[in-house]
């Protein structure tokens, strides 16, 4: 049965896929984005294709630019059965330039060098608002829609961080972590009421968020790149396909008795020791 499904950030290498993998399954897409222009691109994509969906210019972070977009969505598609919160990233201002600290790096004056002590509060905060607050704040506003309907959920996007952390990146380990944790703690309070709450958590996919920290101008792989791919035991990035079929399931009332998990995509990396 075709539902209406909202996606956040959607315009992304990752949920623009997952959009589109959705409405081959002849669910109606909205596809959300900061970024108007990618979220039309998107949707008329879709469109293209024989699906049905709308661009909609949102804004996680403030619930006027939410509720403005749920009344579009409501008056062209219908309520909201599925929200997959899509929408997240980090900030450099809250990554440190070294995975560890050195005596001498306190020395070091070069030009935007950070150590943990330079970790600059606002990147922190933006980092964690666009996370965390960026997932509560669109489930605030779509749940609503949800209440005492059957076969209604919420799919979080959380992370690899959230299990453990990530040299360099405290912000958004962070940040992950909270939204694993809210995943959690929301499948528990909307059991009562017909709402499941689930979160992917993905491996490494090469994204426009961390393209330039894991390849080169040429392609190949920087150090931090090869030490992640030789940490994952299958020894590849992930391709946003590969989210897809886990997606589809958790949204597909063959998932119903499941609530509450966070399931690693990850090419082993969340099993290997290292060793």
């Amino acid at each position: 049965m075709s539902k209406v499904i909202v996606l956040t950030g959607a315009g992304g290498v990752l949920c623009s896929t997952l959009a589109k993998a959705l409405a081959k399954e002849g669910h109606k897409i909205a596809v959300l984005d900061l970024r108007i222009e990618a979220a039309i691109k998107v949707a008329d994509e879709i469109n293209a294709d024989g699906g049905v969906a709308i661009g909609v210019e949102a804004n996680v972070l403030e619930k006027d630019s939410l509720v403005a977009a749920k009344l579009v969505i409501n008056e062209k598609l219908g309520a909201c059965d599925i929200l997959v919160n899509g929408a997240g990233g980090n900030h450099p201002l809250g990554t440190t330039s070294n995975p560890f600290l050195e005596v001498a790096d306190l020395e070091n004056t070069t030009e935007g060098f950070k150590t943990f002590f330079d970790l600059d509060p606002n990147g922190i905060e933006f980092t964690f608002n666009l996370n965390f607050i960026g997932t509560l704040l669109p489930t605030q506003v779509f749940a609503t829609d949800m209440v005492g309907k059957k076969g209604c959920s919420v799919l979080n996007i959380s992370s690899m961080n959230a299990f453990t952390p990530l040299t360099k990146i405290p912000a958004y380990s962070g940040a992950k972590a909270a939204v694993s944790n809210f995943t959690q703690w929301l499948a528990v309070h909307f059991s009562k009421v017909g709402i499941r709450v689930n979160a992917l958590a993905p491996g490494f996919f090469l994204t426009d968020q961390n393209r330039t920290l894991l390849t080169n101008a040429d392609g190949s792989l920087t150090p931090r790149g090869n030490t992640i791919i030789e940490q994952t035991p299958m020894g590849r990035y992930g391709e946003p396909e590969d989210l897809i079929s886990t997606t589809l399931w958790l949204c597909d009332d063959a998932s119903s008795f499941v609530t509450g998990v966070v399931v690693p995509i990850d090419g082993g990396f969340s099993a290997f020791s290292g060793v």
